[in-house]
């Protein structure tokens, strides 16, 4: 069986997984969380490309991969969500995360990044107990992603028309066979509420890890490492690199 090189998105209590082999598009999958997702690809796939942070500050937010990107998206930059601080990340009530959240780094959390911090902390603990997964699972982000296949930011939100022409343009103009296979994604997901958005972020995410035009790089290029190993860095493809490092 050839390697499979995956993108997945998280959206709610659904993870939307896209399937890439070198000869093209394979399929598409809707698992629970990191746990299936990890089950059904552990013996296939080469790499895994997710939306869910890797790597936690334990005093320090935004994450380094954080602040690069908003200042390469520029106006979309609001789309990075910055993660919590690790001891924050587990706290079951906004106020009290905040709260340890502000300790540690020295400002409020924001709400946003509480409403995903369960997903956060599934993934930490999953990379803790589960070490051989660590060298297949990257972080990226879908704006970033589609910066490296243009070369600019998006200018629109996804959730609007203007935004989801802009962003198929992008995956078009990378690959040839984006637009059947966001037909056939959102094809698979019968049965599942997964949002037009997800489906394109997840095919870029899928195209990122898969070897293809330019290069699979790093942000930032030298990224540090969490306390527990885990290095805090977004991947993207890209002919160049996005940034001066």
């Amino acid at each position: 069986m050839s390697d499979y090189y995956v993108g997945s998105v998280a959206r709610d209590d659904a993870w939307l997984a896209v399937a890439y082999t070198t000869e093209g598009y394979d399929h598409a999958a809707v698992v629970d969380g990191v746990g299936e997702l990890w089950t059904r690809y552990e013996e296939t796939a080469a790499r895994i490309a997710i939306d869910v942070p890797i790597g936690l500050g334990s005093t320090t937010a935004p994450r380094p991969n954080e602040r690069a990107a908003r200042e390469l998206l520029g106006a979309r930059g609001d789309a990075i969500v910055p993660a919590p601080v690790r001891e924050a990340a587990k706290k079951q009530r906004y106020r009290t995360a905040s709260r340890v959240h502000e300790r540690k780094a020295g400002h409020e959390l924001p709400r946003s990044a509480f409403e995903s911090a369960s997903r956060t902390t599934a993934m930490d603990e999953f990379l803790a107990a589960i070490e051989e997964a660590r060298p297949v699972f990257a972080e990226a982000h879908p704006e970033l992603c589609y910066l490296g296949f243009v070369g600019e930011p998006m200018t629109e939100p996804p959730a609007f028309a203007a935004g989801y022409a802009e962003r198929m343009r992008a995956l078009a103009e990378f690959d040839r066979d984006a637009p059947p296979t966001v037909q056939s994604v959102a094809e698979a997901t019968a049965g599942h509420r997964i949002s037009i958005p997800a489906v394109l972020d997840a095919v870029a995410l899928g195209l990122t890890v898969r070897p293809g035009p330019g290069s699979l790089r790093s942000l930032p290029a030298d990224p540090p490492a969490d306390e527990r190993g885990l290095e805090m860095r977004y991947v993207y493809r890209s002919e160049r690199s996005l940034s001066d490092e």
